[in-house]
């Protein structure tokens, strides 16, 4: 698989899936993410909340944020590649306007997955935001 270029794709690809294509898909949209070195990882970079361990690391490049993510768990680092389509390589002004829940509506992943493998999407969400008002300029 080629991992979407954008939300829209990716939702385009998963509205044709069923059942375990759609975990497939959510994997392979994890193993498609920007390699995050080990020492980014540490407890300033975890996303608390979650049942498996994700952390996300942002950057600023020239006012545009690009977030670096990774899990400990394949499904649920598929679910924070889906989350950062929608803000990844955006200004943080844009970020904030963004309403990510609404985004991911779609995708409907509280119906496809466990609780307790989208208990931390909010979490997750929280701490975007968090960084995009802390990036945001003045």
């Amino acid at each position: 698989m080629t991992a979407p270029a954008n939300l829209s794709e990716a939702l385009e690809e998963y509205e044709f899936l069923e059942g375990d294509d759609r975990y497939r898909m959510l994997i392979d949209l994890g193993r498609a993410l920007e390699p995050m070195p080990d020492a980014l990882k540490t407890d300033a970079t975890l996303v608390r909340g979650c049942s498996a361990s994700v952390w996300v690391y942002p950057t600023d490049r020239d006012g545009v944020l690009h977030f670096l993510a990774d899990s400990n768990a394949a499904i649920t680092k598929g679910i924070i590649a889906l989350v950062l389509l929608t803000v990844q390589d955006r200004p943080a002004a844009a970020i904030l306007r963004t309403d990510i829940p609404a985004e991911l509506a779609p995708f409907d992943l509280s119906r496809q997955l466990s609780s307790n493998r989208t208990q931390g999407i909010p979490n997750m969400i929280a701490l975007i935001q968090e960084t995009a008002q802390r990036y945001r300029a003045p």
